[in-house]
């Protein structure tokens, strides 16, 4: 059956918080996008005249396509040239969703989608829907064609995982699966405000380019890693750098002059302090193309995890933003 304009218009009014579901069960804007629009072919499809709640029957919908593309996701993971990182979302993306909540903001924080990446996939969309978007756990049973316990009991168990993830980061436990997955979320989030984000960014980028360790081991936690995403497609290590000292070595290289350097990203970029997804982040750009992006995790005890994502294919919707929007003056212009 044809669409209304109505129809249209309801659909459209449920797209922005669709985008935000499925980016927190995908850790994908692309595939996300994919997902919400093949949710639009559906309904499309429906006789939407026999659907009595749209925001249910989209929810449902959406859900089980994320659930289908995870399931096909961890096949393709299994071959993906080194580590795996989720896309970072510059501050202000609306695929961020609801921040009004603490349990909202952490949902949606860069070292919580990493330790989303050990649930299976229905604990994962458990936790998004309950966690995030405050779904009741009836509404989940009927979303997910589960009872209303077995909502809770995964929830329970999805929520367990993760807190444990943190608890391993913090105690410094877990070093191989923890340091493509989890090890990085370190005891408690610090909340950050763009203004403070600057702060650490311009700190960490001080000591990054000083030159010296030492610097850089000041600022971070004794199990400190260091994990880059590059897919194969831009350089970066296939394994991650472990404990402080191997870090701080390894960031005194990265940021290193160099004309080699130059000449393999296309130019010398302008370094920028940020926020994606809610921490504080490093954002490389030359010639209006964001080269990378350098969330810093930090806890209370210091930063406890530098995450890179320098995989194109993943930097494509912060390079849209970053031509739409004003992120101020560069903290390092010309930095390699």
């Amino acid at each position: 059956m044809a669409l209304t304009l109505s129809d249209v218009d309801r659909f459209e009014a449920a797209r922005l918080r669709l985008e935000a579901i499925a980016y927190r069960m995908l850790g994908s804007a692309s595939e996300a996008e994919d997902a919400v629009q093949e949710t639009y072919l559906r309904w499309q499809a429906a006789d939407v005249e026999r659907i009595e709640v749209p925001e249910a029957w989209l929810t449902k919908v959406l859900t089980n396509l994320c659930l289908n593309q995870l399931t096909s996701a961890r096949a393709r993971r299994e071959t993906y040239v080194g580590q795996w990182l989720p896309e970072p979302l510059l501050e202000g993306d609306p695929m961020l969703g609801p921040a009004e909540t603490a349990e909202q903001r952490e949902s949606v924080s860069y070292a919580v989608l990493v330790l989303l990446e050990r649930l299976s996939p229905n604990e994962r969309a458990v936790y998004v829907l309950r966690e995030a978007f405050a779904y009741s756990h009836r509404e989940i049973a009927e979303i997910l064609d589960l009872s209303e316990a077995g909502s809770q009991q995964i929830f329970h168990r999805a929520k367990k995982r993760v807190a444990q993830g943190r608890a391993r980061a913090a105690s410094g436990g877990g070093a191989a699966d923890g340091a493509a997955f989890g090890r990085a979320a370190g005891g408690a989030r610090v909340e950050i405000d763009e203004a403070a984000a600057r702060r650490i960014v311009e700190e960490f980028l001080a000591a990054a380019t000083s030159g010296e360790t030492e610097p850089l081991i000041r600022l971070l936690t004794s199990d400190a890693i260091a994990v880059g995403d590059g897919g194969g497609k831009a350089l970066a290590r296939a394994s991650a750098v472990e404990g402080a000292l191997a870090v701080a070595r390894f960031l005194r290289g990265m940021f290193k002059p160099a004309p080699a350097k130059r000449d393999l990203v296309g130019g010398s970029p302008d370094l920028y302090a940020a926020t994606a997804n809610g921490g504080p982040a490093l954002v490389a750009v030359v010639d209006g193309r964001v080269l990378g992006i350098m969330c810093l995790e930090r806890t209370p005890e210091g930063i406890v995890a530098v995450r890179s994502q320098v995989n194109p294919d993943k930097l494509e919707r912060a390079t849209e933003r970053w031509a739409a929007g004003d992120f101020g003056t560069p903290v390092l212009a010309e930095a390699l």
